[in-house]
């Protein structure tokens, strides 16, 4: 297994290619579907709750965001606000707007280096203690995002993914979607993923209010906190035959040595070096 974090998103997309051709067919034959929960809460009283909580959420934390702002102007200049695509309600893309915490340092070639080597100071600060979510609110008020709900996800996984993980996009995303109970280890993508998926199918209000109670004690658990300081540790990539997720930490040989060949590399490292070099 090979860790190929450190190479640019082109690359990763690259290797993803290779294994959606080679497996994600077959893994698709093998999973169980999703059967998404609807009731008059799913369809209706979810929404008018997180619109509530939205408005209230934004007006509440808008002398924070003030505060924020102006910090992150002197850590990372300008521009303050951070947007991204990410796939929301049945894979339809939106945009999520967050406070900067991270530099835009590139390497050789202008491709943005990994995110846990740009983040600063300020940025791990805010990400442990999630100041930097406070604008979800605006993505809530919209209707793109709900309270509770799956993490959204780059919206370049979606094509990645099997038919069951696509499940996620059955209802909106959310700031977060704990696990009902506590667990001892940083949850795995993997992991994450099977949680939504069983959010979707179980959804409901009493699920909601638990998970929110969660979510708060979150924010104050330990491990949580050093958890979200970090950048981005992992990335969906595709499946192995047996259905296991590949991530960006543990990509199978064959699919390294594949994209070397086609790239003329002796190795992944000549072509990391490279990347940084030059």
């Amino acid at each position: 297994m090979v860790d190929i974090s450190r190479l640019s998103l082109t690359d990763k997309a690259e290797i993803a290619g290779y294994i959606k051709e080679d497996t994600l067919e077959t893994v698709n034959g093998i999973v169980e579907p999703v059967k998404p929960r609807k009731t008059i809460y799913t369809r209706c009283i979810k929404r008018v709750l997180d619109l509530v909580i939205g408005i209230l959420g934004f007006i509440v934390s808008s002398p924070v965001n003030l505060i924020i702002a102006v910090i992150t102007f002197f850590d990372v200049g300008w521009p303050i606000i951070f947007h991204q695509k990410r796939a929301g309600l049945h894979g339809k893309p939106f945009t999520i707007y967050k406070f900067r915490n991270m530099r835009n340092d590139t390497d050789a070639n202008g491709e943005l280096l990994p995110a846990n080597e740009r983040v600063t100071r300020w940025g791990k600060f805010v990400r442990k203690t999630s100041l930097d979510e406070l604008l979800n609110f605006v993505s809530i008020i919209k209707g793109d995002m709900s309270v509770i709900g799956p993490r959204p996800l780059l919206d370049r996984y979606a094509e990645r993914l099997n038919k069951r993980h696509r499940g996620i996009y059955l209802t909106r995303p959310g700031l977060e979607c704990p696990t009902l109970h506590k667990v001892d280890h940083e949850l795995t993508i993997s992991e994450r993923l099977d949680n939504y998926v069983w959010y979707v199918e179980n959804c409901s209000f009493l699920l909601d209010v638990r998970l929110a109670v969660r979510l708060v004690l979150a924010v104050f658990d330990r491990k949580s906190t050093k958890a979200r300081a970090k950048g981005e540790a992992y990335g969906v990539l595709g499946y192995d035959l047996d259905g296991k997720l590949i991530g960006i930490t543990n990509v199978p040989d064959k699919y390294v040595e594949r994209y070397c060949k086609a790239h003329g590399y002796a190795s992944i490292d000549e072509k990391i070096s490279d990347r940084y070099n030059g």
